[in-house]
């Protein structure tokens, strides 16, 4: 599957909708984004069981914002609506690969479960 392009109006549907995305933030004008676009579609064609985003952070800024986007390109993966992975920077096929199968292997319901725990820690943290 190709990547689809990721704006304000469509990502919560994609994100919530699909078990698995990953996105690239990345802008026309970022060399390194360039670079790193060939090795994410060419993830994106091995890993057809994942929705594979771009997001242009100069057409969408406001998204760009939300996110604390301050460096081009920048990977996030989210699973089950969760962000478990981000980071900036182009990475190189294996090691976008190594990403892709850490998220896949990890067990979601342990992770739900700590961000539950962290969740009602915050909650009564803002009580006292």
């Amino acid at each position: 599957m190709a990547t689809i392009d990721l704006t304000k109006e469509n990502f919560e549907q994609t994100i919530n909708g699909n078990p698995m995305v990953l996105i690239d933030f990345w802008a026309p004008w970022c060399g390194p984004c360039r670079g790193f676009a060939p090795v994410y579609e060419k993830a994106a064609e091995a890993h057809p069981d994942i929705v594979f985003g771009k997001v242009n952070t100069d057409e969408q800024q406001e998204l760009a914002g939300a996110f604390g986007i301050r460096s081009i390109p920048t990977l996030m993966v989210f699973r089950e609506k969760v962000i478990l992975f981000q980071q900036p920077g182009a990475l190189p096929g294996n090691a976008l690969e190594q990403v892709i199968a850490q998220a896949k292997a990890l067990d979601m319901a342990k992770v739900h479960q700590e961000v539950a725990s962290q969740a009602s820690g915050e909650a009564q943290g803002s009580r006292s």
